[in-house]
């Protein structure tokens, strides 16, 4: 029973508090004091608390607009964003912050920050990546304005990243013409894939989709077209054998060659017997 009550107590202490912190930053935001209401905001932020931070900062955004303060509310209300993963609304207010105050103290941070808030936005490949090239531009800036600072590894790094995901986005879209069988598109989007992204990764695999498209293309074309994919893809052949003599694809490709050079055989032999 002692146990209970005293249980009990301790409750009633914690609720109180609760209550009373609760009424102490509702007058805050209901202050027209805005001294009083900047020196609140920073004081939330810093003991963790965003959401109270934030919501004042919000506040005082439009009235400090214009002012030699207005750089460092830009900042934390961005970083109260992107601690409630607000990541838009942060890039907004980062961005802003290095277009009004260039020369801010905050400026160096805002410019990482504007594109690692697009690095965090970045969808999957799969998806439009508009967002994920506005990131690269953003922190490619970085690194071009301030090349000696101590986050320049990390921008470079986030930089191989999303590059990384640009390249594979060009892989699956040239891909995805070849899993159709639209051979005569894949060809388009696998040459354009490997002009873009010479030293991709998928490389071995663009290449050997590329021969087979070819291939494909040119077996199953009308005969007045067919001679020249036939050749196209005969070149595409050695290109890749040249390249990747011990593919996994060779057994294949060595396939697709064979079957090719009969057909160009058989056409040199049919215009030599009507000669």
């Amino acid at each position: 029973m002692l146990l209970k009550m005293k249980y009990f107590k301790i409750g009633l202490v914690l609720f109180a508090f609760a209550f009373s912190s609760c009424g102490n930053y509702n007058k805050v935001v209901k202050s027209t004091d805005t001294e009083y209401k900047y020196k609140k905001a920073i004081e939330y932020y810093d003991d963790g608390e965003y959401v109270k931070a934030g919501t004042l900062l919000k506040d005082l955004v439009s009235i400090y607009r214009g002012t030699n303060r207005a750089d460092k509310i830009y900042y934390y209300y961005a970083k109260c964003n992107i601690a409630q993963n607000d990541y838009l609304l942060a890039k907004h207010y980062f961005n802003s912050l290095v277009k009004e105050f260039p020369m801010s103290d905050y400026a160096e941070e805002s410019y990482f920050m504007v594109g690692y808030c697009s690095y965090l936005m970045s969808p999957k490949a799969r998806l439009d990546q508009q967002e994920t090239t506005e990131a690269i531009d953003a922190l490619q800036l970085y690194v071009n304005l301030y090349p000696y600072n101590d986050r320049v590894d990390e921008a470079n790094r986030l930089i191989d990243e999303l590059n990384n995901k640009l390249v594979y986005k060009a892989y699956l879209s040239a891909r995805l013409y070849y899993d159709f069988k639209n051979y005569k598109a894949a060809v388009i989007a696998l040459n354009n894939c490997l002009n873009k992204y010479p030293d991709s990764k998928y490389r071995e695999d663009l290449k050997f989709m590329l021969l087979e498209s070819k291939y494909n293309l040119a077996v199953a074309s009308v005969i007045d077209k067919r001679e020249e994919r036939l050749s196209s893809a005969l070149d595409e052949y050695f290109s890749f054998v040249d390249e990747f003599p011990d593919s996994k694809h060779k057994k294949d490709a060595d396939r697709y060659y064979k079957v090719t050079a009969k057909m160009l055989n058989y056409k040199e032999n049919a215009e030599t017997n009507i000669n």
